[in-house]
């Protein structure tokens, strides 16, 4: 038997697994290379490199590289949120125009289909809450029906927005909000405004504040929104998959990152750069209910809280990012948590209890408190469909559990 009670014959099937999906490089539509990790009962019992960091220069992927983690970056600004609450520096309900006074009196489009001149006021204040759980009524430009779609294109431009916070805060405020605060569950920038507001609140940018307080203490040396000089050498390339023309394109080169840039926007919604071995240790801390190597960041009550269930049954029966998302999971703070491993399967088995939150670039993770483990799941590659490679190397995790 393998460390963390695996299975060492079934560990060695990830790995091969895993390698069939690695052909960028020869000119395939799969991934130039992943980082994969188990941890289970305190060990970590699988650790597996493979393919290219750059598939255009061959340069070998490794075990320390650097990905774009994407939304993998939301639970992480939950966490800082919920720290400042067990602080008393600011509570659920209250409302976010004490520190985003610029969102004091939003307006609300009459109709999610209609003209974006058609508004009424808000009923009601956005509030912390509303941003934490994705009901502020904000969006996307990709979540957003066509008429809000470019106005949150131009205000926000996700991973290459270049505006202050105070600029982008002042161009999201003047978008009318798509629903009434409150009313539903709607993805959106809302973590992003949430990580402004942090900044606010603290005094301190965004980044300041995770380094100080959740990074240094959690040893996530290689987690932050810009490269160091000393990371450039590490950093993977990004790519996009094409559905219409099945190509595979770059998306961000390594050598040329944007990530690179300083000053870019501290995105607390998607921003972040992190290592395998980084974002293990924040899986800990979660899976430890706010505590690791005898660090506590944060009680047990609000870990609880970030995994237990806010959608009403009618939120979780629209489709969300073109699935039938939750059909057997739900939405906590920051997280998904299953409810029902059965009404899942088609987006992969996990136990009842386990929790996520993946990034749009194919990065995932899962910590599972009934199989005390962790998956680390690292790749660059987005696209439009869903691509299940993931799924499957959570199977296979799964699968190579021999105690």
């Amino acid at each position: 038997m393998a460390a963390g009670g695996f299975s060492d014959a079934r560990l060695a099937r990830i790995g091969d697994a895993m390698a069939r999906h690695v052909d960028v490089a020869d000119g395939g539509t799969g991934v130039a290379g992943m980082v994969t990790l188990l941890h289970r009962h305190g060990e970590l019992a699988f650790a597996d490199a493979r393919g290219y960091r750059d598939a255009e220069t061959r340069t070998p992927i490794a075990r320390d590289s650097i990905f774009r983690i994407a939304s993998m970056t939301k639970p992480i600004t939950t966490v800082a949120a919920l720290m400042l609450r067990e602080e008393g520096r600011l509570r659920l309900r209250d409302p976010i125009e004490k520190w985003l006074p610029e969102f004091a009196s939003p307006r609300v489009m009459r109709s999610p289909e209609g003209s974006v001149d058609d508004t009424v006021p808000a009923a009601q204040k956005i509030t912390v809450f509303d941003l934490l759980t994705h009901r502020a009524g904000l969006a996307y430009d990709f979540t957003a029906p066509p008429a809000l779609a470019p106005l949150y294109a131009q205000a926000f431009n996700g991973l290459h927005t270049r505006a202050s916070s105070d600029e982008c805060v002042r161009r999201l405020a003047g978008i009318p909000l798509l629903y009434q605060p409150g009313e539903r569950w709607f993805y959106s920038v809302s973590i992003d405004l949430l990580g402004v507001l942090i900044a606010r609140v603290t005094g301190m940018t965004l980044g300041e504040y995770f380094r100080t307080r959740i990074f240094e203490p959690l040893g996530m040396h290689d987690t932050g929104f810009t490269l160091r000089d000393d990371q450039v050498s590490r950093m993977t390339s990004a790519y996009v998959f094409n559905d219409s023309t099945n190509n595979v394109l770059i998306a961000d080169h390594a050598t040329e990152s944007v990530w690179a840039h300083q000053g870019r926007f501290e995105g607390g919604g998607g921003g972040l750069i992190s290592t395998a071995d980084d974002y293990l240790q924040f899986a800990k801390l979660m899976l430890g209910r706010g505590r690791v190597n005898g660090v506590r960041l944060l009680s047990h009550a609000s870990v609880d809280l970030m995994t237990s269930n806010v959608l009403s049954a009618e939120e979780r029966a629209r489709p969300t990012f073109g699935l039938d998302f939750w059909a057997g999971q739900t939405f906590g703070l920051g997280l998904s948590i299953v409810d029902d491993p059965v009404k899942r399967l088609p987006l992969g088995y996990r136990s009842v209890g386990a929790y996520s939150w993946g990034g749009a670039f194919g990065t995932n993770w899962l910590a599972d408190p009934r199989e005390d483990m962790i998956g680390i799941f690292m790749i660059q590659r987005r696209s439009e469909s869903h691509y299940p490679v993931s799924a499957e190397f959570e199977r296979l995790a799964y699968d190579a559990i021999d105690d």
